[in-house]
C-alpha cells in the first residue's frame, strides 16, 4: 500500500473510533497529508479492494432480483473498462459523461474513468438533448456513457466518442467489449489536486455553476460524510438518490467505500412507501439515507416496526422539519439525523451518530472543517448569518473553484459564501433558517421560509409546502403557502380555513400565512424545492393565481 492509503486509512480508523465522541473527533482529527502521485481509484479502492471478497455493491430491483459485486470484482471490472476506455482514446484530463441510473456500469465507469485520469460529468438521466448540448459545449466534453434507451438525446452533438451499455451500433460503441480484456492492475497518472469530477448545480439559476473537484477534496473529504452518516465497515448502507447529482456521490459512492462498507442500490420505476419499508427489513439495510421528501411519504404510509438491523437514520438534500423527526421516533425509536453540504463541498455539518440530537437542529461542525456564521450586513462573525468558510489555508473539502478558475467566494473577505442562513446556540448547534434569497421581508420583518413551512406540514392535511412572499398593496409583502396536500384532503375552503388557523394559532403575529394555494411543487431534479419558480408566479401578471386568502375568512379574526 501507498503512503497515502495508509494516510487515509489512518485518519478513517481515527474518525470510526471516536463514533459518539464528537468534541473529541473534532479535536483530534486531521485531515491526510496528501501530496504529489495520488488517484483515490488506484491508491484507496484497489488497494483494499484487490482479492476482497466482501461485497462491495448489490443491486436489487423491485422483483426481488438481486446483482452482487465483491470489492475484488469491481477492482476487476474497472481495471478491463480503463484498459479498453485507452484503447479508445479516452485518457488523463479526458472529460466523460456518465448518463446512467443505478446499475453496475455507473460504478465500473466511476472507477474506471478516474483510473485513466479522466474527469466525470454525471449527468441526470432526465436531461433533454438541448440541455446535454449545452453541458457537453461547456464542461468540454471527450466521452459520453449512456444507456440505448438515451442515446437518441445526444443525435446532433459533434465531437463527443458516444459509448452505450447496449450493443454497439453506427457510432456508438460498447462498453461491454471491456469484459474479454485482462484484468491489469493499474499504475496512479494523476496528481492530488488533478480534476476528477464535474458538477453543475441543481439548476435553479439560469445558468448553473460548473463545480470542479480534485482526487481528494470529494474522494477522500468524504471522511467527514462517512463520520455523519455513521457508516462502518461490513454496513449495507442504502441511499436513495438519483445518479447525476453530488448527494449520489457523497452517500453511494465515495463515504461507504471508504468505510469498506456495502453500497445497496433498490431500484424501481415508480417510488413505492410501503415497498421501501418491507425492503429496509427485508435486506438487512443498516444505514439509511434519504430526502425530507421519502420520509414524509414512508410516514404516510404508515412505518410499522422499526427494520430489525436499522441502527442509522439519515435525512439529506433539505433541511428535516422536527415533525418528522419526532414522527419516526415515536414509531421506531430512532432518531432521524440531519446534516449539511453543498454540491462544493463534503459534508461539513451535520447530527453524528452517538451524540445528543437537538430537533430543529443540523448539528454540529463536522471534524476537519473550519467555518464562520457572518451577518450578512456588518460582515462580523455572529450568532445569526451566513455560513462561510475562511479560504486560508484552503479547506481540504471544497472545491478549488468553477470551471474557468472563478474562486469559490462571494467577495473579496478571503470566504466562501455558503448562500445558506443559520443561527448559533451557545454550545455550538447550528439551526437553518433559509437561503439568502428567500428570506424576505414582510412589514419590516424578516420572514424564513422553512421556520413556516416546519409548521405548517405539522397539519394532517399538509405533504409538502413552499413559503414565498407575495405582493401586498399594505404590507408590500406577505407570506403565501403553497401546499401539497395528504392522501384524503381536498383543496376547499374548510382545508384552507383549516390550516390557516392552524398557522395563525402556532406562529407569531408577524409570520402568519396570510395566502394559500393548493398545488404540486415545482422542483429541481434533485428534489429541491424551486422557490424562485414560485416567486415569480406571483409576480406573473399572466400567471392564473387561485389562492385562499386570511382576509376572506371572517372566523380568523376573532383575535
Amino acid at each position: 500500500m501507498s503512503n497515502a492509503t495508509d494516510a487515509i486509512r489512518s485518519a478513517r480508523d481515527l474518525l470510526l473510533g471516536l463514533r459518539g465522541q464528537g468534541d473529541e473527533a473534532r479535536a483530534q482529527f486531521s485531515w491526510p497529508e496528501i501530496t504529489g502521485p495520488f488517484n483515490w481509484a488506484v491508491d484507496w479502492f484497489d488497494a483494499v479492494g484487490r482479492g476482497s471478497d466482501h461485497v462491495a455493491l448489490w443491486l436489487r430491483d423491485e422483483h426481488s432480483q438481486d446483482e452482487r459485486y465483491t470489492y475484488g470484482e469491481m477492482v476487476e471490472r474497472s481495471d478491463r473498462l480503463a484498459a479498453w476506455l485507452e484503447a479508445q482514446g479516452v485518457g488523463k484530463g479526458d472529460v466523460v459523461m456518465l448518463m446512467l441510473a443505478n446499475q453496475v456500469e455507473l460504478w465500473d465507469a466511476m472507477l474506471a474513468v478516474m483510473k485513466v485520469g479522466g474527469v466525470i460529468l454525471p449527468t441526470a438521466q432526465a436531461l433533454q438533448h438541448h440541455d446535454l448540448a449545452d453541458r457537453v459545449q461547456r464542461a468540454s466534453v471527450s466521452a459520453v456513457v449512456a444507456n440505448a434507451i438515451d442515446e437518441d438525446k445526444f443525435d446532433g452533438i459533434g465531437g463527443i466518442t458516444r459509448i452505450t451499455t447496449g450493443a454497439a451500433h453506427d457510432a456508438w460503441l460498447s462498453m461491454a467489449e471491456s469484459a474479454d480484456l485482462p484484468a491489469e492492475a493499474r499504475a496512479v497518472v494523476t496528481d492530488a489536486d488533478d480534476p476528477v469530477l464535474y458538477y453543475f448545480t441543481s439548476g435553479t439559476t439560469k445558468d448553473p455553476k460548473l463545480v470542479v473537484h480534485t482526487q481528494v477534496s470529494y474522494p477522500v473529504g468524504h471522511l467527514s460524510t462517512m463520520y455523519f452518516l455513521g457508516v462502518r465497515p461490513g454496513d449495507v448502507h442504502l441511499n436513495i438518490s438519483s445518479p447525476g447529482w453530488g448527494k449520489h456521490a457523497w452517500s453511494s459512492f465515495f463515504s461507504p467505500w471508504l468505510a469498506e462498507a456495502t453500497v445497496f442500490s433498490y431500484n424501481y420505476e415508480r417510488f413505492d412507501a410501503a415497498a421501501m419499508l418491507k425492503e429496509l427489513e427485508d435486506s438487512a439495510v443498516t444505514t439509511f439515507c434519504a430526502p425530507p421528501t421519502v420520509w414524509r411519504m414512508m410516514i404516510q404510509a404508515h412505518l410499522g416496526d422499526k427494520p430489525s438491523s436499522l441502527r442509522e437514520a439519515v435525512g439529506a438534500g433539505e433541511p428535516l422539519n422536527p415533525e418528522v423527526i419526532s414522527s419516526v421516533e415515536r414509531a421506531w425509536g430512532l432518531t432521524i439525523r440531519d446534516g449539511y453540504g453543498q454540491t462544493e463541498t463534503t459534508c461539513t455539518i451535520g447530527n453524528a451518530p452517538g451524540e445528543a440530537v437537538r430537533p430543529g437542529s443540523m448539528g454540529k461542525i463536522m471534524p476537519g472543517v473550519r467555518l464562520d456564521v457572518v451577518d450578512p450586513d456588518t460582515g462580523e462573525v455572529s450568532q445569526h448569518g451566513e455560513i462561510t468558510f475562511p479560504l486560508d489555508p484552503w479547506p481540504f473539502n471544497l472545491t478549488p473553484g468553477y470551471l474557468g478558475g472563478n474562486p469559490p467566494t462571494a467577495g473579496e473577505d478571503g470566504r466562501y459564501h455558503s448562500g445558506d442562513l443559520v443561527s448559533v446556540s451557545d454550545d455550538g448547534y447550528l439551526t437553518y433558517v433559509g437561503r439568502t434569497d428567500d428570506v424576505f421581508k414582510a412589514s419590516d420583518y424578516k420572514i424564513s421560509p422553512f421556520e413556516l413551512e416546519s409548521v405548517l406540514i405539522e397539519h394532517p392535511a399538509v405533504v409538502e409546502a413552499a413559503i414565498v412572499p407575495a405582493p401586498d398593496p399594505i404590507r408590500h409583502a406577505v407570506p403565501k403557502a403553497y401546499v401539497k396536500l395528504a392522501a384524503g384532503h381536498e383543496p376547499t375552503r374548510e382545508t384552507a380555513l383549516s390550516i390557516l388557523a392552524y398557522a395563525r394559532d402556532n406562529l407569531a403575529p408577524y409570520l402568519r400565512v396570510r395566502r394559500i394555494e393548493f398545488a404540486d411543487l415545482p422542483k429541481t431534479i434533485s428534489g429541491k424545492v424551486r422557490r424562485v419558480v414560485l416567486r415569480a408566479r406571483e409576480h406573473d401578471p399572466a400567471a392564473e393565481i387561485d389562492d385562499f386568502r386570511y382576509e376572506d375568512f371572517p372566523e380568523l379574526k376573532r383575535r
